[in-house]
């Protein structure tokens, strides 16, 4: 029997890849890892304290002053490029699982509001651009618009109030963003609902290259309370993923937090949540649980506090990470045991604005019964860490439609 994990440290990045500084020539000095520890040192008067990211080899990918640089535990530590246009959660967490996003599609709603109001007004809308914007007012209540959050053209959302009108059901923000995404050309449709601090309306603002949307952080949805979203993807052949490959190989999968929203599997156990300690608690009875077993969890948090741009609660947030991942340790003891430490893309909250960063992420492997500690050779893309996860199940990688299985280049000094 073996257990593998992977916990995806959404925004985690640890440092620019070349090609960062394509879209904003600033982000080439990214560095969501080190701007989080050089600044919570200052603010907090004392390093954060993540004992167990060191001892699985953060330090060594990423060298640091505040991270250990050696470790006794049998880990394999290196680092991955996205694999995908962009930086963007869901294709990174659909490349992660062995797709191919390579040829994401990028688009800005503006340049498709013909096809989408027809595709509205079709299915029974009532449909208005908002004052002369290129973002659409459907029943009055809901905006579809450009996503603002990542990279340029990658998503669109449609966003509502709860207040004034359901999530699910006849007419409810997932029903008008199901119709837009039947002629959307992008990665994702997000359907997002939530309590505002005020009109929609009053958030809206110009984005970047051309882009015209809901500024979400400032409405108040992530604080307020009750946040509803679901992810549309594009269509994607998601028997060619991971967690359909290992459920079809008779291996219980449990998704948890956002992978529960954004990953595709029938089979799954399900657990979305946004709360840290939620998301590190649903990951440990899943463990706990006997047999074989592969988990997928996502830490959100971190990611938004990124968007929020505040450093210190993305400091806590990866100390109380760091506790989550000590109990994780504790219970992957077996030789064929595997716990996968990863991020999906950057998101630094150092960096002058509030999107995502286009970094490489750490892949921190923690082997149980394995030898000496080794390094591994920069993956490609994130679907070699989907590939490197099949293989510890046992499972053979020429299943996914994507991804090669990393092997250590060397041992660590």
């Amino acid at each position: 029997m073996a257990k593998t994990v992977i916990v995806v440290i959404d925004g985690f990045g640890i440092g620019a890849m070349p090609d960062a500084g394509t879209l904003r020539p600033g982000d080439l000095t990214a560095d969501t890892c080190g701007h989080v520890l050089d600044h919570c040192r200052e603010a907090f008067g004392r390093p954060l304290r993540l004992p167990v990211l060191g001892s699985l080899g953060l330090g060594l990918v990423h060298p640091h002053p505040d991270l250990a640089r050696r470790t006794h535990l049998p880990v394999a530590a290196g680092r991955a490029a996205l694999g995908y246009p962009g930086a963007d959660t869901f294709a990174g967490h659909q490349t992660m699982m062995g797709a191919d996003f390579s040829h994401v599609t990028v688009a800005r709603l503006a340049d498709h509001i013909g096809e989408v109001t027809a595709a509205l007004e079709a299915a029974g809308h009532r449909v208005e651009p908002l004052a002369g914007k290129p973002l659409l007012v459907v029943d009055g209540a809901v905006l579809v618009h450009d996503n603002l959050e990542a990279d340029p053209g990658i998503n669109w959302n449609a966003s509502g109030r709860l207040d004034d009108l359901p999530f699910d059901g006849p007419g409810g923000i997932l029903a008008i963003a199901r119709t837009v995404r039947t002629v959307a050309p992008v990665a994702r449709v997000i359907a997002v609902g939530g309590h505002a601090d005020g009109p929609l309306a009053r958030f809206v603002r110009a984005g970047e290259a051309g882009t015209v949307g809901l500024d979400t952080p400032a409405t108040g949805f992530y604080r307020n309370g009750g946040l509803e979203v679901r992810h549309l993807g594009a269509e994607l052949d998601h028997t060619r993923q991971l967690p359909d490959l290992a459920a079809r190989a008779g291996i219980p999968v449990t998704l948890v937090g956002k992978a529960a929203d954004i990953l595709a599997c029938d089979a799954a156990t399900r657990h979305p949540a946004v709360a840290t300690a939620d998301v590190l608690t649903y990951t440990l009875e899943a463990v706990r649980a006997p047999g074989d077993a592969l988990v997928v969890a996502n830490v959100q948090e971190t990611d938004l506090a990124g968007h929020q741009q505040d450093t210190e609660r993305y400091g806590h947030l990866l100390e109380q990470v760091d506790a989550g991942l000590a109990a994780l340790v504790a219970l992957l003891d077996s030789p064929g045991d595997r716990l996968i430490v990863t991020g999906d893309h950057g998101n630094d909250p150092t960096i002058g604005h509030a999107l995502h960063t286009r970094e490489y992420v750490p892949v921190l492997i923690h082997r149980p019964g394995a030898g000496a500690v080794e390094l591994l050779p920069d993956a490609g893309s994130l679907a070699d860490v989907g590939a490197t996860a099949a293989v510890s199940l046992s499972l053979d990688p020429a299943g996914l439609a994507n991804g090669r299985a990393l092997k250590p280049g060397r041992h660590a000094a």
